[in-house]
């Protein structure tokens, strides 16, 4: 069975709208006199348009005239009446309204990292040199700070605001237990465990069609060491939650894959299989699709969790344009490829999993530049990749690129693909990261140039990372706008449009990531003055 066009937008929480089929994006980047964006004319349930704004250097969320924000939940914040607090480095958002309301309903935020900024969070200096000397309890307190957050969000006096004693309030962290599942649920890839404890690196995630939301553990190796954790096949998983009941035990899937996950951006095929497209975020790694092996069945609401357990995963070949099965039982190359001392690299489907990138790259599956956030567009159903750069081969600034699955089946073997926009001085961005359409089909884009780059050298004339729009139809298409500008040493995460398209949730993740002195941070958002930066989720509104 496959899912109506207004189901299918009504999940994504991306409205509805009109568009022609995308046409190819050209090389154009914007310039004074487009200084509106005709394809965001102001429509009931829209964005009108904008002025876009210029790259900025200064500690501000920016915005175009006409805009305004409030942070609704920041680092510390009590989430429920247990005590429970708001993790750190907020990224990918996702709103679930509740039944019969728009204006109300639960929002799952992730956790990433903490990074330079661990001396705010449990006093441990991470730029000193030596040996790993963080004591139990603060490798506890580094690891409840990650994960993610259902908050209790509602819409009183124009505002979005988070309920700090609601019942649905709920930290999963990196002490929380999850249950495995999949081929290698209990297998010896993981030390024969069905039950496992922790999620942390979660990067971007996704929204299931039973309401349930996926999140990915993406650069768990950032994690382990400085927290001092021996069993990295726990981690690197997508996860899932039921943000609706607090009860529920959260799992890792292991069908999907294990490798640095960014996201999960799920698909129903024309014959109603499951379709689950994954970018394995490292330079010279692989883009992923997971196809179910049994047909979503809308009565049977999170009993298709189980959809995502048994499957066939793919990696992509762009030279050949077709997806390349990770099938251990069908793939000879698999089953007789050797590690350099002859022994067998892969036992098992489990193994294969476990160690997918090796796997994509023993069958053929092409390197690409950091494959980050992968969306479905709306309306014609095609497939956006961000592609953030790889400085291995030169690429400095990323791109954008479309695949085009033959016939519209995205459970299809064989695909086409373009690249829609290039990252660079014409286009005005670089290092594109998260992305999200409105009922428009608009592309909304946010960028994630490092820490190291910001403001120097060839990345000087882009300011800040900052959020644009790039339309996918009409003159305009491929020509982005910029639409936002993030505090200094922050990045813009998690895109995700309210049911009504009036409003947009946004992370601001890792203000002050420059910081070198603790005592002089090289951001004050959001409270200024000399406060230290927190990170937290935003709504973005018109004035």
């Amino acid at each position: 069975m496959k899912l109506s066009r207004s189901q299918f937008l009504k999940y994504l929480g991306k409205g509805i709208g009109a568009l022609t089929l995308a046409k190819s994006g050209m090389l154009f980047g914007s310039s004074k006199q487009f200084r509106t964006l005709p394809s965001l004319a102001a429509k009931k349930g829209g964005f009108p348009k904008f002025q876009p704004i210029d790259p900025s250097d200064r500690d501000s969320l920016i915005l175009p005239d006409g805009y305004r924000y409030n942070t609704i939940a920041l680092y510390g914040d009590r989430i429920n009446s247990k005590g429970d607090t708001f993790g750190f480095n907020s990224d990918f958002n996702c709103f679930l309204p509740f039944v019969g309301k728009k204006d109300s309903g639960l929002l799952w935020n992730n956790h990433e990292t903490l990074g330079a900024l661990e001396y705010f969070v449990n006093g441990y200096d991470s730029h000193k040199p030596g040996p790993n000397l963080r004591t139990d309890q603060q490798i506890e307190k580094y690891l409840y700070a990650l994960g993610g957050s259902v908050i209790s969000v509602s819409k009183k006096n124009g505002d979005w605001t988070m309920t700090p004693d609601s019942k649905y309030g709920r930290r999963i962290h990196g002490l929380t237990e999850f249950r495995l599942t999949g081929p290698a649920a209990g297998s010896p890839a993981v030390g024969n465990k069905n039950k496992v404890f922790g999620t942390f690196a979660n990067c971007s995630g996704g929204l299931t069609f039973w309401n349930t939301v996926l999140s990915c553990e993406e650069n768990y190796d950032y994690v382990t060491e400085p927290c001092k954790l021996t069993n990295e096949t726990h981690y690197g998983w997508v996860i899932e939650v039921d943000p609706f009941d607090s009860e529920s035990v959260p799992v890792k899937h292991t069908a999907l894959g294990r490798f640095a996950h960014e996201n999960a951006a799920t698909v129903l095929s024309t014959s109603g299989k499951l379709v689950v497209y994954m970018g394995d975020d490292a330079k010279d790694q692989h883009i992923y699709k997971y196809v179910s092996k049994n047909s979503y069945n809308p009565s049977l609401g999170a009993g298709n969790s189980k959809l995502l357990e048994e499957g066939t995963l793919y990696a992509a070949n762009f030279d050949k344009g077709i997806w390349v099965s990770l099938d251990f039982d069908s793939s000879e190359i698999l089953r007789n490829s050797k590690k350099e001392n002859g022994e067998n690299r892969f036992l098992s489907q489990a193994d294969v999993l476990v160690y997918c990138p090796d796997a994509a790259k023993t069958l053929g599956a092409t390197p690409m530049d950091r494959p980050e956030d992968i969306e479905i567009h709306p309306l014609d159903g095609t497939v956006f990749v961000a592609l953030t750069n790889n400085d291995k081969h030169g690429n400095l600034f990323g791109q954008i690129i479309r695949i085009l699955e033959k016939d519209g089946d995205h459970a299809g073997l064989e695909f086409d693909f373009e690249v829609f926009v290039a990252g660079g001085k014409r286009s005005g961005f670089a290092a594109p990261d998260n992305l999200a359409f409105d009922g428009s089909g608009n592309l909304w884009m946010v960028t994630d140039m490092s820490g190291k780059n910001l403001n120097r050298s060839v990345y000087k004339k882009f300011g800040n990372n900052g959020v644009f729009v790039i339309p996918t139809s009409g003159p305009d298409s491929g020509r982005a706008f910029q639409f936002g500008s993030s505090p200094i040493g922050a990045e813009l995460t998690g895109l995700w449009f309210t049911p009504d398209q009036n409003e947009l949730f946004i992370s601001v993740q890792h203000p002050g990531e420059t910081t070198k002195d603790y005592r002089n941070p090289t951001s004050h958002w959001p409270h200024g003055g000399d406060s230290i930066p927190k990170s937290g989720v935003v709504a973005i509104y018109l004035k």
